[in-house]
């Protein structure tokens, strides 16, 4: 293994995969459409460390667009493997425009998937969510669990494509592995999530708006952790042969919001200035990772602890607004 396409690569996870992969010598070609669910500068900065790497070649593409895409594929050496990262972004915006996610999550995957059959490209780790669990109520959420229950336009179309990554590897013999993330923090977090949100509101001297009772919890999993468990997915898929797995990477300790909140407020040496709202609709009550089979079968083993991480995120946080 030693040529990577990363989808994605402009994004809070793409761009910390990168910067490893490429510290790892390895070679990255990484395309990335800038969408615009939050700035293009902010991406552009996560892009600036190794946008220049001599190892790096960037695209700027929608792969939505399937003739665009088709195009970057002959215009690079074939990969040996493709870290799926890109995806329209975000819960309750899909609830607003559900075609939107379609055709930028089902749609996309489809047109990557066909493009490594015709470009015989075998091997894939995809991104996809803690949020295809729904409101379960069993926990903690493992890989063997029914997930025909999604709760909202992202989840549905993140369980879809799932489905298509199946298809496809029976159909061609792909070898595909799934990795559901759990609400992943840290340096570069995207701005419209939580802990980037409250933070920035409390150096702003505003108060932080608390959907519910603050009893809804998160298996929060810091970025360090899920690179780890995205290149020992890669490993993975690499050495196997008729792969097809799902497999949580999580932290497998929820938080509850409140407990969340205190935390960042103690991690930026400020009082607690909170107004409650009532819960909003596609917000599930509680993720909970079961991360055993991921344990077992990859090695993953999660390390940074909610104090840590948060300390880690309030550096970076208080360094990217000099």
């Amino acid at each position: 293994m030693e040529n990577v396409f990363v989808t994605g690569c402009a994004g809070f996870i793409g761009s910390h995969l990168c910067e490893k992969l490429l510290a790892a010598h390895y070679k990255v070609v990484g395309i990335d459409n800038f969408d615009a669910f939050y700035p293009r500068e902010v991406k552009e900065k996560n892009l600036s460390s190794f946008k220049t790497h001599h190892n790096f070649q960037f695209f700027e593409v929608d792969l939505a667009d399937l003739p665009r895409l088709e195009q970057v594929f002959t215009q690079i050496v074939p990969p040996d493997i493709i870290v799926h990262l890109a995806a329209k972004a975000g819960v309750r915006p899909s609830i607003e425009a559900p075609q939107d996610y379609i055709e930028h999550n089902i749609t996309a995957t489809r047109n990557l998937l066909e493009l490594m059959q015709r470009h015989h490209i075998k091997k894939m780790v995809f991104a996809s969510s803690s949020s295809v669990y729904g409101n379960m109520r069993e926990v903690p959420y493992h890989e063997e669990m029914d997930v025909s229950q999604p709760i909202s336009p992202y989840a549905f179309t993140k369980k879809s494509c799932e489905l298509l990554n199946y298809t496809y590897h029976h159909l061609y013999q792909l070898d595909i592995v799934n990795l559901r993330f759990f609400t992943v923090y840290g340096p570069r977090q995207r701005p419209d999530l939580a802990i980037h949100k409250f933070t920035e509101l409390i150096h702003q001297n505003k108060p932080i708006s608390m959907y519910g009772d603050g009893s809804t919890s998160r298996d929060y999993t810091f970025i360090e952790d899920i690179i780890q468990g995205v290149e020992k997915a890669m490993q993975f898929v690499w050495e196997g042969k008729n792969i097809y797995e799902i497999f949580n990477l999580g932290n497998n300790e929820p938080v509850l919001l409140r407990d969340l909140i205190r935390m960042i407020y103690e991690a930026n040496g400020k009082k607690p200035n909170i107004k409650q709202l009532p819960m909003q609709q596609g917000d599930v009550d509680r993720t909970y990772a079961s991360i055993e089979k991921a344990n077992k079968m990859l090695g993953y083993q999660p390390y940074t602890s909610m104090k840590e991480g948060l300390q880690k995120f309030t550096e970076w946080y208080k360094v990217s607004k000099l």
